[in-house]
C-alpha cells in the first residue's frame, strides 16, 4: 500500500471515530418526538430498553381523570393502558373520589426518556397519583404546579393518616385486572394492605402478589401491564415470586425500622455502571418506529 493510501485510510478511521462519538443518545431521538407513530400498536424490547409503535395519547381531561404535567408530553400509552386507566378512574369515583390524576405514562413513541425513569419505554407503565381527587377541572398551569401527596411515614414503614380504604380498594381493583403484571408501592402500603386482607382466603388474597414494595412510590403507585397479546417483540418481566409477598414486605419494613448491620467483609463491587442507551442498543424495530410518520 502506497503512502497516499495509508494517509487516506488513517483519515477514514478518524472520521468514523468522530461520527461514533457524536452519535446522539437514544433518549435524544425519542425525546424529540411529539406524536405517536402511524403504525399498529406494538411494544418492542423490554420495559427499560425498548420503544413502542402506535401509541395513543391519553386525553388531557376526561369525566373521571386528568393528565398532569402536560408540558412533559408523557401521556402516551398502548391502547390497553389507556383503556385500563379510564376504567380504573371509574373505580375511584365509586370510592368517593372525583377520579384519578395520571402522572407519567410514556413518550409518544416510548423509548428512553430525556429525564427521570429508566422504564416507561413500552407504553405499558403508568404512574397514578395517590391524591384523593376532589376536582377534575384543573387548568394547565395548576397541573404543572400542584403536588402529589405522600402516604408514608417512618421512612416508608407505615402509611400515614392520609391513607384511606379507598386507596386500598383502588389498588386492589388495579391488581385484579388480568392485564396487570405488577404494581409498585412503598413497603408500608403493601404491609397495610396485607393486614387489611388477613381474614380473607388465599384465593381472595391472590391479587396481593402483584403489589410489590419498591423505594419511592409513596406519592404515586406505578402500574405495569404485561406485554399485550400479539406483541411478539415485547419482553415480559419475570413474574413475581409465588405467594402473596406479605412476609417479604414485612421484612422490608423491619429493615427500615431496624437496619441490619453492614457486612464485615463486603464483596467488592464488580458491576459496571449502566451507560446511556444508544439507538443501536434498542431493538431494530425502533428505527422503524422513529422513521414512521
Amino acid at each position: 500500500m502506497g503512502f497516499r493510501h495509508l494517509i487516506g485510510a488513517a483519515l477514514a478511521v478518524v472520521c468514523m471515530a468522530g461520527t461514533a462519538s457524536a452519535e446522539k443518545l437514544a433518549k435524544q431521538y425519542f425525546g424529540a418526538q411529539r406524536d405517536g407513530s402511524a403504525q399498529k400498536a406494538a411494544a418492542y424490547g423490554s420495559y427499560a430498553k425498548g420503544c413502542a409503535a402506535g401509541l395513543v395519547q391519553m386525553p388531557e381531561t376526561g369525566p373521571t381523570w386528568q393528565s398532569m404535567r402536560l408540558s412533559r408530553n408523557r401521556n402516551w400509552g398502548h391502547p390497553d393502558l389507556i383503556d385500563f386507566s379510564v376504567k380504573l378512574s371509574r373505580v375511584a369515583v365509586k370510592q368517593g373520589w372525583k377520579g384519578l390524576y395520571f402522572g407519567d405514562f410514556s413518550q409518544p413513541r416510548g423509548g428512553p426518556m430525556l429525564t427521570g425513569h429508566r422504564s416507561h419505554q413500552l407504553g405499558l407503565d403508568a404512574d397514578i397519583w395517590m391524591n384523593p381527587v376532589g376536582r377534575v377541572n384543573l387548568n394547565r398551569n395548576q397541573r404543572e404546579n400542584i403536588s402529589a401527596i405522600s402516604m408514608r411515614r417512618a421512612g416508608g414503614a407505615f402509611v400515614n393518616d392520609k391513607w384511606t380504604r379507598a386507596h386500598h380498594e383502588i389498588l386492589k381493583a388495579a391488581a385484579s385486572d388480568p392485564r396487570v403484571a405488577r404494581i409498585f408501592v412503598f413497603p408500608g402500603a403493601k404491609v397495610q394492605m396485607c393486614k387489611d386482607e388477613k381474614a380473607r382466603s388465599k384465593r381472595k388474597r391472590a391479587w396481593l402478589r402483584k403489589i410489590r414494595p419498591w423505594w419511592g412510590h409513596h406519592y404515586h403507585f406505578h402500574v405495569r401491564l404485561s406485554c399485550p397479546k400479539g406483541s411478539r417483540g415485547c419482553v415480559d418481566q419475570a413474574p413475581p415470586p409465588p405467594g402473596d409477598g406479605c412476609a417479604d414486605a414485612q421484612q422490608w419494613v423491619n429493615n427500615i425500622l431496624n437496619p441490619p448491620p453492614p457486612p464485615k467483609n463486603p464483596p467488592k463491587a464488580t458491576a459496571k455502571k449502566r451507560g446511556e442507551l444508544r439507538l443501536a442498543d434498542l431493538p431494530k424495530a425502533c428505527v422503524g418506529v422513529l422513521n414512521s410518520k
